[in-house]
């Protein structure tokens, strides 16, 4: 009987054990992931022309397939402040020194920054490259969405009509249209639902247009096409959201 009681205490054992190993590192899983995401980026192209580095934070939902196929839709919140070419761009409200005068004849401080937005929907591929599980490695994404950008001019003190209300839309510079790029990085899985992330290198041309009715600094319309350009670093927190496996169980 001892040796009976000790024996099914061995094999339960070894059913723990390896029910315990049933994780992330066992099996390719199927799964939804929560993403919160920083990117630092580069412009390049005609953006070049009105804004320097800037940075975007946002989020999405994605779904990692049981093949490691990546789809997901994603939204990024575009802020900086450094704007090119300011002299040119308030010239029609400066003196010839360049200061805007406000309201009380005074001189203003402007403040200028760049916003917008970029709403994106991914496709791709993970691939089992340099990952410690089925579920991690080198991945590569293509997206395709929307991008708007604009120009924000704040008064630091003072006030400045030229720049109120439907007056700042003549100065904003505000353009966007159809966005695609892709993007290539690692991406790791780990047994814990909180060390889950990835780094990636993108790349994003948009092929803007002017938003605006008018640009005073054109006096008219601005009618031109745009080629606007993103490099850029991104990392991402992700939450999974998959079951834990099911338990095995062994018979003999």
């Amino acid at each position: 009987m001892r040796k009976l009681l000790l024996l099914i205490g061995f094999f339960s054992l070894i059913s723990l054990f390896s029910h315990a190993q049933k994780r992330v590192s066992d099996t390719t899983l199927s799964t939804v992931l929560f993403q919160a995401t920083y990117a630092f980026q580069i412009p390049g192209g005609d953006l070049n022309e009105y804004f320097g580095n800037n940075s975007t934070i946002g989020g999405g939902v994605s779904y990692k397939t049981d093949k490691n196929w990546l789809f997901g839709a994603f939204g990024h919140f575009i802020f900086g402040n450094q704007v090119n070419n300011r002299a040119e761009i308030l010239r029609g409200i400066s003196t010839g020194d360049g200061e805007v005068i406000d309201g009380n004849g005074l001189y203003t401080s402007l403040a200028l920054f760049e916003r917008g937005f970029h709403l994106q929907f991914k496709a791709g591929k993970l691939f089992n490259v340099l990952g410690p599980n089925p579920n991690s490695g080198l991945y590569v994404q293509a997206g395709l969405g929307y991008l708007m950008h604009r120009i924000r001019i704040e008064t630091q003190f003072g006030t400045a009509p030229q720049l109120m209300d439907d007056y700042a839309l003549g100065y904003d510079r505000m353009r966007g249209g159809i966005a695609y790029g892709g993007e290539i990085g690692y991406l790791l899985m780990s047994n814990s639902r909180l060390l889950n992330l990835s780094v990636a290198l993108e790349f994003t041309k948009v092929s803007a247009k002017s938003l605006r009715d008018y640009d005073f600094a054109l006096m008219r319309k601005d009618e031109n096409s745009y080629s606007d350009q993103y490099f850029g670093i991104r990392i991402s927190w992700m939450i999974p959201t998959y079951k834990r496996a099911p338990q095995q169980y062994y018979y003999y």
